[in-house]
């Protein structure tokens, strides 16, 4: 979509979020985030996935499932970084996501995917995956002093 952002076009734009975006979505060492997408229905899905920020992209693998059904269909979503132990902080954004089609591109992504988790070769079945990228149109940077913080600090960004 020409006014959603790639995740490099987003770090130009915002390094300061982009840059807290990545960590809390890599704050366990590989990327983890809830991805919500849109079924069938119209109704909300949520389920765990694992984002990679690679060559100035934000992708994930995702293997046949439900949730990768629902983007092929309305590529629209809402992805949110895991809890963090001592804080409430937070990054939330929104945008498209849509199949790889760069072979250059998906090959770097299995490489990293492969190097963040120390697998020499992939397992079974992850030639069943493919990669989606996710374009951003809108973020939350929402950062507290710890858990019960009444007033938290929140950064809105919109392409």
């Amino acid at each position: 979509m020409a006014d959603e952002f790639s995740w490099s076009r987003f770090a130009a734009a915002r390094p300061d979020l982009a840059e807290a975006g990545q960590g809390l979505l890599y704050q366990f060492g590989i990327g983890l985030a809830f991805l919500s997408t849109v079924r069938a229905d119209g109704g909300p899905r949520l389920h765990p996935m694992c984002p990679l920020v690679t060559g100035g992209h934000l992708v994930a693998h995702l293997i046949p499932s439900a949730k990768r059904d629902d983007l092929d269909r309305d590529g629209r979503y809402a992805m949110h970084s895991f809890p963090s132990d001592g804080n409430e902080d937070a990054f939330y954004l929104t945008g498209h996501a849509a199949r790889v089609t760069e072979t250059g591109l998906a090959s770097a992504a299995a490489a990293q995917f492969l190097a963040e988790r120390d697998i020499a070769a992939e397992p079974p079945g992850f030639a069943d995956g493919v990669f989606f990228e996710f374009t951003l149109r809108r973020c939350l940077l929402t950062r507290t002093d710890g858990h019960g913080d009444w007033k938290p600090r929140h950064t809105v960004w919109a392409s």
